[in-house]
């Protein structure tokens, strides 16, 4: 049996390098996608000094033709994983603060970058006999978790909250489109986990964070496609995240 393989956008450090280190520890061949030439070789060696059969592909979300040459690199694909995500703000997270240049910015990679990714590969993802795609989200962008009672619920998600609910929109659509085929998507959320993202303030552990990833990156047949899932976090009953 070939081995699986996966593209991980934003693999060089965080959750993004804990999703790809989890997969390799399964047996499945990681690209690990970074902007940085620099940093995402140094990525990709460090996971390879963990045992990791993986391989850098210069990936920029925001750039076509970037994009373009990474598919070209990356000769099969069985897991796509969209990792790859900014947090800006202007003034603090205030909306009414927020900037329309700062929210470009945002969507450009955490929305408009998704759809480009998921597109240019999903042709070699249809090759695949089990193709799967994870869609890295945020509690944040969740409109029954942002209006309800929690006192994390309290802080505000500007152009990121309002990026992760287009987020969650898409994996809805691809999820429709997909419905009568093999293709699976889901989104996940990490939960508030300590990533340079964050300036290193988040309570949970990546490689906890990263678990749900890695576990819808491998479903199985019967698995679920269109879902919202998350792993132990202390403000749900189980794995569902409610849109």
């Amino acid at each position: 049996m070939a081995k699986k393989t996966a593209l991980v956008t934003g693999a060089n450090k965080g959750i993004g390098y804990e999703i790809a280190k989890g997969l390799g520890a399964k047996g499945v061949k990681v690209y690990a996608a970074a902007r940085s030439a620099e940093l995402g070789e140094a990525g990709a060696e460090k996971l390879r000094g963990e045992g990791v059969d993986a391989e850098f592909v210069r990936l920029d979300v925001t750039d076509e033709d970037s994009i373009a040459a990474a598919v070209k690199q990356v000769e099969s694909l069985d897991i796509l994983v969209n990792n790859a995500g900014v947090a800006l703000a202007d003034g603090g997270w205030n909306t009414s603060e927020l900037t329309t240049t700062t929210a470009r910015k945002v969507f450009e990679t955490n929305v408009i970058g998704v759809i480009a990714v998921t597109n240019a590969f999903l042709p070699l993802l249809r090759e695949s006999d089990a193709p799967r795609i994870v869609n890295v989200s945020s509690e944040v962008g969740s409109l029954t978790f942002m209006t309800g009672e929690h006192e994390f619920a309290k802080m505000q998600g500007g152009a990121y909250g309002a990026s992760k609910s287009a987020l969650n929109m898409l994996t809805i659509s691809y999820s429709k489109e997909f419905k009568d085929g093999p293709v699976k998507i889901n989104a996940m959320t990490p939960g508030y986990t300590k990533t340079d993202l964050n300036h290193n303030q988040g309570w949970r552990d990546p490689a906890l964070s990263a678990k749900v990833a890695i576990d819808l990156a491998l479903l199985d047949d019967d698995g679920p496609n269109g879902g919202f899932f998350q792993e132990g976090l202390e403000y749900h009953e189980d794995t569902t995240v409610p849109w």
